[in-house]
């Protein structure tokens, strides 16, 4: 469970900041940030009574330098081509795989639409599953986005 929760929420990061190109920053920027917002999760779900905000800053602190040391693997080109297929995945089918790769650094992805529908404010909403490989290991993550009324998509789950 808290597994899943810490991939769908850096996946959800990625995601996010994928809606908004300008606003990548350096990959060190997002891989800390992602880190450590994970790192603190999981440090507060292993921490118990007084030992929860150590274990949580602990999480923080670690899961910050680890994301910095990811996020600096990934480049511009990998941004850039997981930012072009996240767009073709609002539009694609459900079910259907949209890839994504750099022949460069050997980096690559896939997003998955696997559900649309609406939410209970009638706003169009896309599930998704994604795979990204960088430096040769795997990462899967869930999440949900859905289109804003000025047509940009947002992560909200």
């Amino acid at each position: 469970m808290i597994r899943q929760s810490v991939i769908a929420l850096l996946s959800a990061t990625l995601l996010l900041c994928a809606c908004q190109p300008d606003n990548w920053g350096g990959g060190e920027t997002l891989g800390t940030l992602g880190g450590g917002a994970a790192g603190g999760l999981i440090g507060s779900q292993i921490g118990h009574g007084s030992g929860n905000a150590a274990a949580t800053l602990t999480g923080v602190l670690l899961g910050g330098f680890v994301g910095n040391r990811l996020g600096s693997t990934v480049d511009e080109s990998d941004r850039a081509a997981a930012t072009k297929a996240e767009k073709r995945a609002y539009t694609a089918p459900v079910g259907q795989q949209i890839t994504w790769n750099n022949p460069s650094n050997g980096n690559s992805g896939t997003i998955v639409p696997t559900r649309d529908g609406y939410d209970q404010n009638g706003a169009y909403c896309r599930e998704f599953q994604q795979t990204i490989v960088v430096g040769g290991k795997q990462q899967q993550g869930y999440g949900k986005a859905c289109q804003q009324p000025d047509g940009s998509w947002k992560i909200v789950q």
